[in-house]
């Protein structure tokens, strides 16, 4: 494709960029991320949790890993404050007999004192003394979070210059945290991974997804920028970025 081409295709991506839940499937094939880190969430949280455990996910999205855990309905509860989640958790989460509710207060969480054994939050807003007010003696916070330094490789390529939107986002900064607020840390690792993309669209449609990282970025502005990253996935046949990624799990 000429340039013309390439910035009418790259700017329909941009028109229909939106996301329900965090379903990313739009650009599945023509991207990869997290595909290679150290540990895995989901048998992480498995191994802690138990039929009879009441548990919260912080943040659920659209709970498609709250579901994917097949823990007891009746012992479920879940939050989401981002207004079209929200809504598809009533329709979904609700009929199931799972405790939903609308929340997008990390400090404020609408459940009783020492309501669950285990809350777990992928990518989410936290407080530290929130999640230790929930918690039963003993109960379990575990999470995965994106760093500060996530993708910031690929926005200096658009958007050089550009400050870290969360840059108190790392394990050490984290770590301490959750003892300050009196957990006792059971777990606590950090990775950097490669972020590849094979399509100059599909980092288009990204960008304008994770917006908090990529503020202002919009074809007709980075259309230079875009134009050499295509040059390098024609040369190279992708685009590669680093993500930031830390885990910590916690003992109340």
């Amino acid at each position: 494709m000429n340039e013309t081409e390439l910035k009418l295709a790259w700017e329909k991506e941009e028109e229909i960029a939106h996301i329900q839940g965090w379903d990313f499937s739009h650009i599945h094939g023509k991207y990869e991320e997290e595909n290679d880190l150290p540990w895995n969430y989901k048998e992480i949280v498995t191994q802690y949790l138990n039929k009879d455990f009441n548990i919260l996910d912080y943040d659920t999205g659209g709970g498609e890993f709250l579901l994917s855990l097949n823990h007891p309905f009746d012992k479920t509860s879940a939050t989401e404050g981002y207004e079209p989640n929200v809504q598809l958790c009533q329709e979904k989460l609700l009929p199931l007999g799972i405790d939903f509710k609308e929340c997008d207060n990390p400090s404020w969480i609408p459940f009783d004192n020492e309501a669950f054994d285990v809350i777990i939050n992928r990518h989410g807003e936290f407080d530290a003394k929130e999640l230790y007010r929930l918690l039963k003696k003993g109960g379990i916070f575990i999470t995965q979070q994106v760093g500060g330094d996530n993708d910031r490789d690929l926005v200096e390529m658009v958007l050089p210059g550009t400050e870290k939107p969360f840059p108190h986002l790392n394990l050490t900064q984290q770590r301490k945290v959750f003892e300050d607020a009196g957990f006792q840390i059971i777990a606590a690792e950090e990775a950097y991974r490669p972020i590849k993309f094979y399509d100059i669209g599909a980092f288009v449609w990204f960008a304008h997804i994770i917006e908090w990282e990529f503020p202002g970025f919009s074809v007709d502005k980075c259309f230079e920028q875009l134009l050499r990253m295509q040059k390098v996935i024609e040369d190279k046949g992708y685009v590669e970025g680093t993500t930031h990624r830390y885990l910590i799990v916690a003992r109340k």
